[in-house]
């Protein structure tokens, strides 16, 4: 019967549990210790840019948006470790869940963000590469290893990241 209560409540459970699958495997996918799915997305300048142009390099992968309060009050921090440790090998990856090209390119420029691996397909939480890293609140942090598995997740203590990147490099 497709119109009783019970087919209607059906499909909910079913949405929602396949919700929970592709959740728990996006999890899977980003544990540390794993080789986290691939990105290749548009810069700013419509250039594609993609997480493998970083292997051999220790690696900040950063969501983030321009309307997210913690994430600007976290880039300073994001941007003195890049400072100190870019000539060593570290680098920073951005993928930004704006819907505004305005607003995200006025944010790079306001906060300093001089690293060039900005990207973001301007879909907001649709973004496939959020879909892909199980993303559902920023900042949400991955920090890649030289050798490209996942070393660690979402260290918000600066101190505590900048040992875990002097350690990798």
């Amino acid at each position: 019967i497709p119109d009783s209560k019970y087919t209607k409540d059906m499909g909910i459970v079913t949405a929602t549990l396949t919700q929970q699958i592709k959740q728990a495997e996006a999890k899977a996918k980003t544990a540390v210790g794993a080789f986290p799915p691939k990105i290749a997305e548009k810069d700013p300048n419509g250039n594609i840019r993609t997480l493998d142009d970083l292997k051999g390099k220790v690696v900040l992968l950063d969501f983030w948006a321009s309307w997210c309060k913690p994430c600007r009050r976290a880039n300073p921090m994001v941007v003195d470790l890049y400072k100190k440790y870019n000539s060593r090998g570290f680098e920073v990856f951005n993928v930004s869940l704006d819907k505004s090209k305005q607003r995200w390119v006025q944010a790079i420029e306001q906060d300093g963000l001089e690293w060039p691996h900005h990207v973001s397909d301007l879909r907001g939480w649709a973004a496939q590469p959020a879909k892909d890293y199980g993303v559902r609140s920023i900042p949400q942090t991955f920090l890649i290893d030289r050798d490209g598995k996942i070393a660690a997740k979402n260290i918000r203590n600066k101190a505590k990241l900048e040992e875990r990147i002097k350690e990798l490099l």
